[in-house]
């Protein structure tokens, strides 16, 4: 398995260098990261449930794809890479706002990111991978904002901040 690394950024966004991902999920080192949320032409949000191997978060909704960026890659190219290889698909995507956040996400880990949300149109079935997906619905976003305040533990720290921040 690659080693795999986050950029480390200041609160700004400027690049201070990288650290191996688990190491900064540990340590809750501030790092770059996205979101990206897909809609269909009637308006209703793409989610998944992540895949129940996946190392923090695991069987939570969340949006329809989020990840970080390698080193010497665009956050656009990133957001379109993980998408074709979380959920089968791509799509044109516009930067819509990003957000700080710090959240303890359980075992031991801590998200730290500059979060970069991205946002774009689907009207068909993903194909998604099963390695990082575990299912994925599009739904009302009255309804999802219902289901995010009644139940909030089924949901990704950082989907919640981000959907309220959308709305």
């Amino acid at each position: 398995m690659n080693r795999e690394e986050v950029v480390l950024v200041d609160k700004n966004d400027n690049p201070l260098g990288t650290m191996e991902k688990m190491q900064a999920h540990k340590m809750g080192v501030l790092h770059r990261a996205f979101s990206v949320f897909i809609y269909n032409s009637k308006g209703k949000m793409m989610i998944h449930r992540r895949a129940l191997s996946k190392y923090h978060s695991s069987g939570l909704w969340t949006n329809a794809c989020c990840s970080h960026p390698r080193i010497n890659e665009t956050v656009e190219e990133a957001a379109h890479r993980r998408l074709m290889e979380e959920m089968g698909f791509d799509c044109e995507l516009k930067e819509e706002l990003s957000f700080l956040y710090k959240a303890d996400v359980g075992d031991g880990l801590i998200e730290h990111e500059f979060d970069h949300v991205f946002v774009g149109e689907f009207n068909g079935k993903p194909e998604i991978n099963p390695d990082e997906v575990a299912e994925w619905k599009f739904i009302n976003s009255k309804i999802l904002k219902e289901e995010i305040k009644n139940h909030p533990a089924k949901f990704t720290e950082w989907f919640k901040i981000a959907f309220k921040k959308m709305d």
